[in-house]
C-alpha cells in the first residue's frame, strides 16, 4: 500500500470519487496510511494483515454498520472481505483469491471462498436494497472480458469452474455495471507486466462493480479509467468506476 501510495493519491486529487475500494494493501491495520488520506477528506475503514491480502474503503461520508470478514474462522487469516454502508448504501469490498494454478489446493480453496461469498449475501441482505459488491474478483467472467479467450480457456482466471462459481453469486441478483453500459470486448482492468501486456493491450476483465437491481436503475456511467496504468510505477490492475444518480 504505501509504495503505491503516491499514485493513489494522484488518482483521488482528479478523480474525486466518494467511495474508493483497494485490495491488496499488504499491511496491518496500524501501518495503514489513513492520515494521508485524512489530509484529502477521506476517512478509512481497514482489514489488514502483514504482507498480504487487505481490504480498505476510504471514503468521504461515514462508513457504519462495519464487519470484516464472513465470521467464521475459517477465514480469520485471510484478510479478504470489507463491507460497510455509506450514503444508505452497502459496500462489500473483496479480494478473491487469485488461485495459483487449475486443480491446486489454492485452486480449490478459491472456489470454496466464492461459494462462502454467494452464502454470505443470502444470509445478510435482501435484493431490493442498495448493495453494491465490487473489487478484484480474480475471475473473467466472459470471452469478451479476455484478449485471447483460447489462449486462456482453461487457466487460473478463466477457467470454467471459476466462472461457474463466479455466476453463482452474481445469480444472487446483482448487475454488473460495466456491462450495463459497455456491451463491446477489449476493455479490461488487469494488464500482466511481462511480454508489454499494458501497450499490446493483452489484459483481462477482472475488478469488477456489481450492484443490486434498486442502484443500477440507478447508474448513469460506468468505466475503466486506463490512465493511472500507464503512470511511473503503476500497479498492473487500474480503477474500475461507476456512477449513480
Amino acid at each position: 500500500m504505501l509504495a503505491r501510495l503516491p499514485l493513489v493519491e494522484r488518482w483521488l486529487a482528479l478523480a474525486r470519487p466518494d467511495v474508493l475500494c483497494l485490495q491488496e494493501t499488504k499491511c496491518a491495520d496500524e501501518k495503514f496510511p489513513a492520515a494521508a488520506f485524512a489530509a484529502l477528506g477521506y476517512q478509512s475503514v481497514v482489514y489488514g494483515q502483514p504482507t498480504y491480502n487487505g481490504v480498505a474503503i476510504v471514503a468521504r461520508l461515514p462508513v457504519s454498520d462495519v464487519r470484516r470478514g464472513f465470521g467464521d474462522t475459517e477465514e480469520t487469516a485471510h484478510a479478504r472481505l470489507l463491507a460497510g454502508t455509506v450514503g444508505g448504501v452497502r459496500v462489500v469490498n473483496v479480494y478473491v483469491p487469485n488461485g495459483q494454478a487449475v486443480g491446486t489446493e489454492k485452486y480449490q480453496f478459491k472456489l470454496g471462498w466464492l461459494r462462502r461469498l454467494q452464502e454470505y449475501f443470502d444470509e445478510h441482505h435482501w435484493t431490493d436494497d442498495d448493495v453494491l459488491l465490487c473489487g478484484d474478483f480474480n475471475v473473467a467472467p466472459e470471452d469478451r472480458d479476455v484478449h485471447d479467450p483460447q489462449l486462456w480457456r482453461g487457466r487460473i482466471l478463466f477457467s470454467e469452474p471459476e466462472k461457474r462459481a463466479l455466476a453463482e453469486v452474481k445469480a444472487w441478483g446483482f448487475v454488473d455495471a460495466f456491462r450495463e453500459h459497455v456491451a463491446a470486448g477489449g476493455h479490461y482492468s488487469w494488464w500482466d507486466y511481462r511480454a508489454a501486456g499494458f501497450r499490446r493491450n493483452a489484459g483481462l476483465r477482472i475488478d469488477h462493480v456489481w450492484v443490486s437491481s434498486p442502484l443500477a436503475e440507478r447508474c448513469t456511467k460506468a468505466w475503466i479509467d486506463r490512465e493511472p496504468r500507464g503512470w511511473e510505477r503503476p500497479s498492473d490492475h487500474t480503477p474500475v468506476v461507476a456512477e449513480f444518480k
